[in-house]
């Protein structure tokens, strides 16, 4: 194929929409855990599979196995006639797409154009004014389901992509779960701090009622009750659940994450053991199961006065032993990493936590927040581990420097409060406690407490160019 038809290809792939052009990125996903998850949501979730398939052939294609992907595109095709026999070509726009682009990426051009050419003729037949893109609900949703398995960086366009789709079918029960999961999922990230205020909870209500038999939703509902201090109303939906799908790993990983904040670890451990045996290598389920045996010890050590050393071992390493599963299955799990590190470092094995501390924070995919929760786990690890002030008083700044509200943020912010003012309380005539402190206000916009803390330092050392330039800085700031 000459450059030039091979360049014009190009440009209409572009144009398709499929996984290949909705900016799905190789770095920010585990795609052998991916391809697992994928696999085990077609076996035991009986709905449609089609978006499953279309997204497995593109995890294929990023692991270099296009044979394999092109088998997952027929097995789309192969739900598409069994479930829209009516409606074919509406139903396959995303699969034709990544067929072309596959067979482009095989340097199969003429069955690129082929496909290319199916897109386009539907494309025509289903909108007058659309050459190549028809804004089709569910192609909308369906991007939506595939930026969601991305994780968290792509939940604001998930959530978009579905708020589009319920625009021509409000109704829609499809779309509203997905809109009521990303609705979820974005406020578990970013709203933490708010507990008593949810944008999720009348989507998700929306989601239950229009899907009564979907107990998946019906447990995040609950688990957003439970957050907002309704826990009795909660866990009536998940008993209710319960008995519609009892053997479901989906919904039994969320009920037992509803029983384990309730307190009732030891039913969350057999909710969990029952999901483990349908979906053994579920990185979820191994950190949910490790974050039940780290509750068991922490309430062992509380309660007993001198607990039994065997019994302290043996949570100790279970816990360690799910964690780390979870991060072998799940190279990105940021929580699982911390989790990890901060057991190594109650049972003192210091080199093997610092290790997790920086697998955690070398991952690609760190938000805002993340990065304000290591600082304040990784600052609190260099004081009560390391015995070091100096470092931990480094990390929680680090953490206040980056802007953004959050809940590591604010964490951040109450531990260095606490250390400087002990330290000063103490008796200390050291300028860089004050200085700290004066830094710490001026980050949080404390204009005049930081002025006091900064001139109270320059008394302790005067000729400190740093405390006299933000001190100046403040008052210029305050007099304008």
């Amino acid at each position: 194929m000459s450059t030039i038809s091979k360049d014009s290809l190009k440009s209409s792939l572009l144009q398709l929409e499929c996984h290949f052009t909705w900016t799905l990125l190789k770095q920010d996903v585990d795609l052998n855990d991916l391809e697992e998850t994928v696999g085990d949501q077609i076996e035991f979730f009986i709905k449609s599979n089609i978006a499953n398939y279309n997204l497995l052939s593109y995890v294929y294609h990023l692991k270099n196995s296009n044979e394999e992907a092109l088998r997952n595109l027929q097995k789309a095709e192969e739900e598409v006639k069994k479930k829209y026999p009516d409606e074919i070509a509406r139903r396959s726009l995303v699969t034709w797409g990544n067929y072309a682009w596959i067979y482009y990426h095989m340097e199969r051009y003429e069955e690129a154009q082929t496909y290319i050419s199916k897109v386009e003729n539907s494309c025509k037949k289903l909108s007058s004014t659309a050459q190549w893109k028809v804004q089709l609900p569910e192609v909308y949703a369906e991007q939506g389901w595939a930026l969601l398995k991305f994780g968290a960086k792509y939940y604001n366009r998930a959530k978009n992509c579905f708020e589009n789709a319920l625009k021509s079918e409000p109704n829609n029960p499809e779309f509203n779960t997905g809109y009521a999961i990303a609705m979820y999922r974005l406020e578990d990230i970013f709203y933490r701090e708010h507990e008593d205020v949810s944008l999720a909870l009348e989507p998700l209500k929306r989601a239950v009622e229009l899907n009564p038999m979907d107990t998946f939703i019906k447990a995040l509902l609950a688990l957003k009750l439970q957050a907002l201090k309704r826990a009795e109303e909660g866990e009536r939906y998940i008993e209710e659940a319960m008995q519609k799908t009892p053997d479901l790993p989906y919904f039994l990983r969320y009920a037992a994450k509803f029983y384990r904040k309730k307190g009732e670890v030891d039913k969350a451990l057999k909710v969990l053991k029952k999901a483990l045996t349908v979906t053994p290598k579920s990185a979820f389920l191994h950190h949910q199961l490790g974050l039940c045996y780290r509750a068991k010890l922490f309430q062992l050590k509380k309660t007993t006065r001198y607990p039994p050393q065997q019994q302290v071992e043996e949570l100790t390493r279970l816990a360690i032993f799910h964690f780390k599963t979870a991060t072998d299955q799940k190279t990105k799990f940021f929580s699982a990493y911390l989790d990890l590190a901060n057991m190594y470092a109650q049972v003192k094995r210091y080199k093997e936590a610092e290790e997790s501390f920086q697998k955690a924070f070398q991952l690609n995919i760190l938000s805002c927040s993340d990065k304000q929760h290591f600082y304040h786990q990784y600052g609190n690890f260099q004081l009560f581990h390391m015995k070091s002030e100096s470092e931990a008083i480094k990390y929680y700044i680090e953490g206040l420097k980056i802007e953004k509200e959050s809940y590591g943020r604010n964490n951040c912010r109450n531990a260095l409060k606490k250390l400087l003012e002990e330290r000063i309380q103490g008796g200390s005539r050291d300028a860089a406690d004050f200085g700290t402190l004066g830094l710490m206000h001026k980050l949080n916009g404390e204009k005049h407490e930081a002025v006091e803390c900064y001139e109270k330092a320059i008394t302790l050392c005067p000729d400190n160019e740093e405390y006299m330039n933000a001190l100046c800085e403040l008052q210029l700031f305050i007099s304008s």
